[in-house]
């Protein structure tokens, strides 16, 4: 069993999104969660926005993972969402970034958050996973890569 298996349902996937910045794909993102935890999507941008204020969590290679713990979660949700246009996102090679990874844990989750980062960062630098993530067009196929991601490994 791998560390994202359990974390992304269909429903958190958006391909293509329109947002034209961090504040509209935070909003996006909110939003997901916010149909799959019952925490509203206000409270998801302001943990989001507080964890991205210590500095930005763009990886480089056009890709982020924003996340953020979260006071009453139960356990680990993530999202993907993919944008129609790169945005600016401040990250260490300069590059735009055109998908996302967004990932919530339990306030309290220490080695969990730890080892779940681990194996999206593993997963958004590999660039065979990269080119797939970012060309296919069904979100249960890309579901299923991310879900599966690290198994046959």
């Amino acid at each position: 069993m791998n560390a994202l298996n359990d974390l992304f349902a269909l429903d958190c996937i958006t391909l293509d999104s329109p947002s034209k910045n961090r504040a509209e794909v935070f909003v996006d993102a909110g939003k997901l969660f916010a149909n799959q935890i019952g925490i509203s999507a206000d409270q998801v941008v302001e943990f989001l926005n507080a964890r991205e204020a210590l500095g930005s969590t763009a990886l480089g290679a056009g890709v982020a993972i924003p996340h953020g713990r979260v006071k009453g979660l139960k356990q680990p949700i993530a999202a993907f969402i993919r944008l129609k246009n790169p945005i600016d996102f401040a990250a260490p090679d300069g590059e735009a970034v055109s998908m996302l990874i967004f990932l919530l844990v339990p306030e309290k989750a220490t080695q969990e958050h730890l080892e779940i980062l681990s194996s999206i960062a593993q997963l958004l630098s590999d660039a065979d996973a990269r080119k797939i993530l970012s060309a296919e067009s069904d979100s249960g196929k890309i579901c299923q890569l991310i879900q599966n991601w690290g198994s046959s490994k």
